[in-house]
């Protein structure tokens, strides 16, 4: 027991001191300084202890938050300050004593008792090891010239302090040094020592050969680019050089008008290419990023025209109807003019900012008024369609890191019209892709290129150089303008395409598509004849729809169809011939039926004359009739407006009652608008008075068409008709349709789309037409020719819509 020592704990963390070291400690943690300041302050001793055991502290290594068990006494040096100011001593190590049990000790420092561990005398092995371990390391220093401690180490004799003075080793670790100190017998820490430095040896030697092999492996492909240029020299002065190659690049550079910041980034990539191997990866990766570059054309504009006439004259050329787009259209050449003769819109600086979107069902001529825009302003004119795109990198391009980079669409469209101002049209804005996953929002990426406080700098990931946009002229095209992000939408100024009435669906279908469709079909224009009623007819009874496109396919079948009887009529009398999709008893009849006329010839009469007679034979019978028509006038039926993404419709609503327990079924795939409608139109009326015995039944209402989903917030009036019409035995009057939403104090609501509402009921034949009061100022939009067409009934009050839309009440009805 008398030697035992008693010392406060000096924990080290991440760091280990063996005997011989003397070490800096940072005086920077609680434990740290109480250790520091009870050996400095000269503690309390036992007698057991030596004068100098005051001045000693006990080094113990604490990995991980564990402590070892094995230590070392150290003695305090110095205590002062770094250049920092930070507080810190100098330790130097003695001897290793084993941790004991923990004793009482003046100041916060943990004290311990500590046993001095005494080595076994060395015996011939651990000098045999001694040498070999001291050769080893001998030779490794000699490799970093550090010639002092090579000195140090050759005049170390004892084994055990040549083991010790591995706590200076670079290639031993924390983990390593911890355990060289727990270990008590120097032969066992010369064998440990011993096996990792020849582990760090072949570890080096491999290094080392690595080196030498990546060092001969970069001088060769010095040599090899040294002797392809002087090779690439002699071709030049045999006359046989690449004019396609390397040196090619950078004239092609300096010579194109470019940038100076693109410029730069151009040179800095031929310098790379020129140095890179023509095996190598990347040559290939700068040669197409550098033709990318030289294909834009970055300084290249077309001259606008501010003609506005003849804006005017060519949109109305493209397009019949659309009054109210086409001023605003116009309006926007006018002010985009303005701002180009004062300087305003200068390459390099920032536009106006104006993005129309053109938002409107299909086939109303929202593509081909962006053709039409770019026609007047005299611009090159790129369709970009995003259409179920889900990767931002289609917006900005991919990493040129990637297999297979490309640039973005926007880029692309650039390079397409070969000037830095065309009009580019960004087709199916509403369709981008929500599910995009991983790959990023790509009408994310789309609020840069569209915002012009931002896009005079867009940047493509593949080009990572400015490019400005600001001269660009961006439309959108949208079939709902509801599903546009807000914050894309927000850069957007919509203008809405309602729709064609039937008067300017025949003639866009006179002026345009039938030109069109003739020469598709190969007929020459003497060749066929239409009259006004059998387009008119093609529009009204064989499609509905808010554009022409159906309207279009109708005139292509009964070309086809022409085409068939005019390729008839050119073969010999009597022959039958089978056409493609007929049967040989058809030809024959056919033929018999054309002799017959024709007195033996098969001949047929040009121009063909298409008028409604004749539309039976090529299109059958029509397909669509007046809605009002195909109704009967039976108690709580109603016929409501709403708003698809094919533009306006009509849509039924039905309710019945019957006995059984009273409830309420909603059928139909209705949303939580609509049937929250529905629970309100049966609250007004109870409380009204006007339920009847509604409340007693069981009803049921269901909106036709179960398989398609329906919601929005028009369809209060129709449901709260449909009920009263049900409650009191009034059929609802068969040409009347509505639109709106109702409060339970039956107030009528304003709603959106009247215009596309307006526009479905008169293709559906109905001539009274109930929308909300606040809504009248929305009339101003609509076609005169469909205004006079129906009686529209502006109404604040659902009293006023009952009193419009039911049947006079009958004396029968009265009485019950």
């Amino acid at each position: 027991m008398s030697d035992l020592l008693k010392l406060p704990v000096l924990p080290l963390d991440d760091a280990v001191v063996l005997p011989g070291m003397v070490v800096p400690v940072r005086l920077d943690a609680p434990d740290t300084r109480a250790a520091i300041d009870a050996a400095g302050a000269g503690a309390e001793r036992g007698p057991e202890n030596d004068d100098d055991t005051g001045r000693r502290v006990l080094v113990v290594p604490r990995l991980d938050g564990h402590y070892g068990a094995i230590g070392v006494v150290a003695v305090l040096e110095q205590i002062g300050r770094l250049p920092d100011g930070e507080r810190a001593a100098v330790v130097r190590g003695e001897r290793r004593a084993r941790i004991g049990s923990g004793v009482t000790g003046p100041g916060a420092a943990l004290w311990v008792e500590a046993e001095p561990v005494t080595s076994d005398p060395p015996t011939g092995r651990t000098h045999e090891l001694a040498t070999e371990y001291k050769a080893l390391v001998v030779g490794i220093l000699q490799q970093r010239n550090a010639w002092q401690v090579i000195d140090s180490v050759q005049q170390t004799s004892d084994p055990g302090q040549l083991a010790d003075l591995a706590g200076w080793a670079s290639w031993l670790d924390v983990a390593h040094k911890a355990e060289l100190l727990a270990e008590t017998d120097v032969t066992a820490r010369l064998e440990k020592l011993l096996e990792w430095t020849k582990e760090h040896v072949a570890e080096q030697e491999v290094s080392e050969k690595i080196s030498n092999d990546v060092r001969e492996g970069m001088e060769r492909q010095q040599r090899e680019f040294l002797l392809r240029q002087q090779l690439a020299a002699i071709r030049k002065e045999l006359g046989e050089d690449d004019p396609d190659g390397e040196q090619d690049y950078r004239a092609r550079v300096e010579a194109a008008d470019l940038p100076e910041h693109v410029r730069t980034a151009a040179l800095t990539e031929v310098g790379k290419l020129e140095r890179a191997s023509d095996q190598s990866p990347e040559s290939g990766w700068i040669r197409t990023w550098l033709d990318t570059v030289l294909d834009i054309p970055w300084t290249t504009t077309t001259e606008d025209s501010d003609d506005l006439v003849e804006a005017r004259r060519i949109l109305d050329a493209d397009h019949a109807g659309l009054d109210d787009v086409k001023e605003r259209l116009v309006e926007f050449l006018a002010v985009r003019a303005r701002r180009a003769r004062k300087g305003l819109d200068t390459v390099g600086g920032r536009g106006s900012g104006a993005v129309l979107s053109l938002v409107g069902p299909p086939g109303v001529g929202k593509t081909s008024l962006g053709e039409s825009v770019a026609r007047a302003l005299g611009r090159k004119f790129v369709r970009v369609a995003l259409g179920g795109v889900r990767d931002e990198a289609e917006i900005r391009g991919h990493r040129r890191t990637y297999v297979g980079a490309l640039p973005g669409r926007i880029v692309r469209a650039i390079r397409e019209a070969g000037s830095m101002n065309p009009v580019v049209l960004l087709d199916e804005v509403d369709k981008t892709g929500s599910s995009y996953g991983v790959s990023g929002d790509p009408t994310a990426a789309l609020l840069e290129v569209l915002d012009p406080a931002q896009n005079h700098t867009f940047r493509d990931h593949y080009l990572e150089v400015d490019l400005d946009l600001s001269n660009v002229l961006f439309l959108a095209t949208a079939n709902d303008g509801a599903a546009i992000p807000g914050p894309l939408a927000d850069r957007m100024e919509v203008v809405t395409l309602d729709g064609y009435t039937e008067p300017e669906k025949v003639a866009i279908a006179r002026d345009h598509l039938l030109p069109r469709q003739i020469e598709k079909a190969g007929l020459d224009p003497g060749d066929v004849e239409f009259s006004d009623v059998a387009l008119s007819m093609i529009a009204a009874e064989y499609t509905r729809e808010a554009g022409v496109r159906q309207l279009e396919r109708g005139l292509a079948k009964v070309l086809r169809k022409v085409a068939v009887q005019l390729d008839r009529s050119a073969l010999p009398a009597g022959a039958a011939a089978v056409l493609p999709g007929e049967s040989a008893a058809g030809a024959e009849s056919a033929a018999e039926a054309e002799s017959a006329e024709g007195g033996g010839s098969t001949a047929v009469e040009r121009p063909v004359h298409v008028d409604a007679d004749a539309l039976v034979t090529y299109l059958g019978r029509p397909r669509f009739t007046p809605e009002s028509a195909e109704r009967t006038s039976v108690p709580g039926v109603a016929t409501g407006l709403a708003v698809t993404g094919a533009g306006g419709d009509v849509l039924f609503i039905e309710a019945t009652g019957m006995d059984g327990e009273p409830g309420l079924q909603i059928t139909g795939q209705l949303g939580e608008v609509m049937t929250e409608s529905v629970s309100i139109a049966l609250s007004y009326l109870r409380s009204q008075g006007l339920a009847g015995d509604l409340a007693q039944r069981k009803l049921h209402v269901h909106v036709p068409a179960g398989a398609v989903p329906k919601d929005g917030p028009s369809a209060g009036v129709t449901m709260t008709t449909a009920l009263a019409s049900l409650a009191s035995g009034r059929p609802v009057r068969s040409t009347v349709g509505m639109t709106g939403e109702i409060t339970l104090q039956g107030k009528v609501l304003p709603i959106g789309g009247v215009k596309q509402k307006l526009l479905a009921a008169h293709r559906a034949g109905l001539t009274d037409v109930i929308i909300p009061k606040r809504n009248e100022p929305d009339l101003d939009e609509v076609p005169e020719s469909v205004r006079s067409a129906l009686r529209v009934h502006p109404v604040a009050d659902v009293a006023e819509v009952l009193e419009i839309a039911l049947e006079p009440e009958t004396a029968q009805q009265h009485a019950a």
